[in-house]
C-alpha cells in the first residue's frame, strides 16, 4: 500500500506544484482567474486519487477493495499531494514570488474598499482585512489555511472513488452480488 500511495500521492503533488508555478510565473491571469485555473489544476492533479485507488484494488486487493480501505488509501494520496501543494505555495510566497502575494493582499484591500456599504462598514471590512494579511504573513498560519484550498477537492474526489471502486455488482445472468473488477 505505501508504494502506490506515496507514488500516486507524489506524482498528483508534482502536477499541483507544477502548474501552480506556472499560472503563478508565466500566466499573468487575474486573481478571479486564477482561482479557476488553480481549481482546475486541482481536479485534474485529483484524478490521480482515482487511479491510485483502483490500482491497490487491482494490485493489492485482488480486485476487490472496501469502502473504508478506498477511502484510507484516497485519503493518504490526498493528503502527500496537498501538502506537495502547501509546500510549494510556502516556497513561492515567502521566497520565489512575494510579489504574488503582495498582489493577493493588495486585490483583497481594493476589494474590501470598494465594496458596497456604510463607510463604517467598509473600514470594518478593511480591519478584517488588514488583520487577515497579518495572520497570513506567520508560516504556519499560512500553510494551514493553505491545506484547506486544495484538501476539500481532494476529499471529494476520495469519496467518489472509494463509492465507484468499492461497490458490488450484480450479475445479470444470475442476479447475484459480484466482486467488483
Amino acid at each position: 500500500m505505501k508504494k502506490i500511495v506515496w507514488t500516486f500521492g507524489l506524482i498528483s503533488g508534482a502536477i499541483l506544484s507544477a502548474l501552480m508555478v506556472i499560472n503563478m510565473t508565466y500566466l499573468g491571469v487575474s486573481y478571479d482567474m486564477g482561482l479557476v485555473v488553480g481549481y482546475t489544476t486541482m481536479v485534474l492533479a485529483f484524478l490521480l486519487v482515482f487511479f491510485g485507488v483502483r490500482s491497490y484494488r487491482d494490485n493489492v486487493g485482488g480486485g476487490r477493495v472496501s469502502f473504508g480501505r478506498a477511502m484510507a488509501v484516497g485519503s493518504l494520496i490526498a493528503l502527500i499531494s496537498s501538502a506537495c501543494y502547501v509546500a510549494t505555495w510556502e516556497a513561492m510566497y515567502f521566497k520565489f514570488a512575494p510579489e504574488h502575494g503582495q498582489k493577493i493582499e493588495a486585490y483583497m484591500m481594493e476589494s474590501a474598499r470598494s465594496s458596497e456599504g456604510t463607510p463604517q462598514e467598509v473600514q470594518k471590512e478593511v480591519a478584517k482585512m488588514e488583520a487577515f494579511i497579518r495572520m497570513y504573513q506567520n508560516p504556519l498560519a499560512n500553510a494551514a489555511m493553505t491545506f484547506m484550498e486544495p484538501l476539500p477537492v481532494a476529499l471529494v474526489f476520495t469519496l467518489v472513488s472509494a463509492g465507484i471502486l468499492s461497490r458490488r455488482r450484480r450479475s445479470p445472468e444470475t442476479g447475484l452480488v459480484v466482486a467488483p473488477g
